[in-house]
């Protein structure tokens, strides 16, 4: 799907590597891979001590961005993105 407009810039501002962070009141783990130079962004996301599980792949083609949610809604990842505020350092993320 073309994603909305500020999810390519909320992806690229969420730190590389695995850190944990917040997004609706709950705790999450999240890791975030980037490949081909910036075109292509992955990102998993557990919440911690819940059942709650963020999955999806992000590219920049020649037509245009693409989001690729995996298993679930485009509006339940865009959701996550829009409110996930990651831990300042990356901490401890065995739990």
């Amino acid at each position: 799907m073309t994603p909305p407009a500020d999810v390519a810039g909320l992806l690229r501002a969420l730190p590389e590597g695995t850190r944990r962070g917040r997004a609706h009141g709950r705790a999450y783990v999240a890791s975030k891979s980037t490949f081909n130079g910036g075109r292509s962004i992955k990102l998993v996301a557990e919440q911690l001590g819940g059942p709650d599980y963020i999955s999806l792949n992000f590219y920049l083609l020649e037509s245009g961005p693409r989001l690729f949610p995996c298993e679930m809604t485009a509006d339940k990842v865009i959701a996550f993105l829009r409110t996930f505020i990651p831990d300042r350092t990356p901490g401890e993320v065995n739990n």
